[in-house]
């Protein structure tokens, strides 16, 4: 691969490089809302099956594996993604070709240790972190998934590097499809093996306990069958990229030593600023169950209330941000090359659309929740009791998915355009003021549950408005509110009131499952058509989507478009 053609591929003007961003953001976006949707799917029975206590600890045992993932491997795809795309930007095909396998290297220590870390001391995790003891047996069942995950997750950035999304995306489907049946499979045979323990021991929770830990195998299984996968196409691709690393001829050659500093000196700031990012639910936990405890709650009833909140809530709430978070990878290598081609345009035009797609999606999902937030949980949970909370909580969490959204994409961008550094310092200085408010709003306000979801509002809004600030000064960046922000929210404010009608309507005859249907699908007519009535979406950007042609001449018959 000469130079020049590696620049070909990787450069090209500025409105293609932002269509690639989005072509490849939303082949990403759509697999991953795919997959939160077949998540939520099979959390749902796997909810009934576990029951809240047992859903805490699931929740729980996967909130410790998520932190420890991002402390060992969960940065490497953007770390992998955005060396690899910088050096064959440049055409040096050999560097990137060792930024791989240095990658790899690393990955497989550091995935191992914690692996055995994890496995050692998940008893003390649990106990003494999380206040909740039998969360244990889940995440001894998750240790190994650390290192088969790093592993992939290397893989990954590969073909990230080079713009590629499709491989990710299809290792995400079959990741959840596995995940899904053997999640069932394994928290029904070990529930069952849990109640004979309950009965012999007098303990009630032991059952829920070793439920949960069969659920979380699935993510084990699920991980390596993704592996699997990923090992299959790197092998095909990988004689076609030998070909290209033997005809690179550059005189800058970098050596392994240097690209272990790099990888690390890169790697380092995204795992700090994601795992502060990330560890605020863990910290809203830990902080929620004691004070709670110091209240006179015992542990059934502060772990019944956490598994509404973290069954439900937070895996509603992961279906709108699969979109921004599948941005990411995307948007990352894009605006790695174009800041090391020098094309500021094209950067300022990525962030432009990423943006205003995230918003345009993320608005009226959050909005439709809100509104439909009590028939939803029955429709989908069937819950015996907690409804009215379940839905509150829904309505609190509209601006906690559009700022963590937001927040998130925000954070992807500083990443791509080389400043690693800030990100860390915005979720420290976000972190700090989280746990503050969240500790008087529980202790002082006696807010319970919903102390947790304002402080989340907090946590992204501190961080939406840093990350803001500095990508304004760096690519003097000016937000468009308009049509990214405006229109969006006015048209998901006349859908929800059209939805949460035509819900309430239908209920009168109908049952609850499908007057929720009709009532999300009047919702989105209304909004597709509120967002062109205000100029929200051009006849340019409508004729790029799939049936666009058709879609332009509906609205032209309903004189929305001239």
């Amino acid at each position: 691969m000469k130079k020049e053609d590696s620049k070909s591929s990787y450069g090209g003007n500025t409105s293609s490089t932002a269509r690639n961003v989005l072509v490849q953001g939303t082949i990403l976006a759509a697999a991953s809302i795919i997959a939160k949707v077949i998540g939520l799917i099979y959390r749902i029975p796997l909810t009934n099956i576990l029951g809240d206590e047992g859903n805490t600890y699931y929740s729980t045992a996967n909130e410790i594996y998520s932190i420890i993932l991002m402390i060992s491997s969960f940065s490497l795809p953007l770390a992998v993604s955005r060396l690899m795309s910088e050096r064959l930007q440049k055409g040096e095909t050999r560097n990137a070709s060792r930024v791989f396998f240095c990658a790899m290297r690393f990955a497989v220590v550091t995935g191992a240790a914690l692996a055995l870390f994890t496995y050692a001391f998940a008893g003390v995790l649990s106990k003494y972190v999380m206040n909740l003891e039998y969360a244990k047996y889940g995440l001894r069942v998750l240790a190994p998934a650390i290192l088969i995950f790093a592993v992939t997750g290397v893989f990954r950035g590969y073909f990230q590097g080079f713009s590629n999304m499709v491989p990710t995306a299809v290792s995400q489907l079959i990741e959840q499809f596995i995940n899904a049946g053997v999640s069932l499979w394994g928290a029904y045979i070990l529930y069952d093996y849990g109640l004979q323990l309950s009965r012999a021991r007098d303990d009630e929770l032991l059952a829920p306990a070793w439920g949960a830990a069969g659920g979380t195998f699935g993510t084990v299984a699920s991980v390596t069958a993704a592996l699997l996968f990923m090992m299959i196409l790197y092998s095909r691709f990988q004689t076609r990229f030998a070909r290209a690393v033997r005809g690179d001829h550059s005189d800058h050659k970098e050596s392994e030593r240097f690209l272990y500093r790099i990888l690390l000196l890169t790697i380092l700031p995204i795992i700090l600023s994601t795992l502060i990012y990330n560890i605020s639910n863990v910290l809203d936990q830990g902080i929620f169950n004691a004070v709670l405890k110091g209240q006179g709650y015992t542990e059934k009833q502060y772990a019944t209330i956490w598994g509404i909140y973290s069954g439900k809530f937070r895996v509603l709430m992961n279906v709108p941000l699969s979109l921004a978070s599948s941005l990411g990878p995307a948007v990352v290598p894009s605006l790695t090359a174009a800041i090391a081609a020098g094309d500021r345009k094209a950067a300022v035009k990525t962030v432009h659309s990423s943006t205003r797609y995230t918003m345009i999606i993320t608005i009226p999902c959050a909005l439709g929740m809100g509104a439909l937030g009590g028939p939803i949980i029955q429709m989908l949970f069937h819950p015996q009791s907690g409804v009215p909370l379940s839905a509150g909580i829904l309505q609190a969490g509209v601006p906690v998915i559009i700022l963590y959204a937001l927040s998130t994409l925000t954070t992807a961008i500083l990443q791509g355009l080389g400043r690693l550094r800030e990100p860390l310092i915005h979720c420290a200085i976000a972190l700090l003021v989280h746990i503050g408010a969240l500790f008087f709003m529980l202790r002082y306000a006696n807010l319970n549950i919903y102390a947790v979801m304002y402080a989340n509002i907090i946590f992204a809004l501190v961080i939406c408005l840093l990350n803001a600030l500095s990508i304004r000064r760096y690519i003097a960046y000016r937000q468009e509110w308009r049509k990214t922000f405006l229109v969006p929210l006015i048209a998901s404010i006349i859908m929800a009131f059209a939805a949460y009608a035509v819900y309430r309507l239908l209920h009168m005859f109908l049952g609850n499952s499908v007057s929720t249907v009709a009532a999300i699908l009047a919702g989105m007519i209304v909004y597709a058509i509120s967002l062109v009535a205000f100029r929200g979406m051009t006849r340019s950007e409508i004729m790029k989507l799939p049936k666009g042609a058709l879609i332009v001449r509906v609205f032209e018959k309903m004189g929305l478009l001239r």
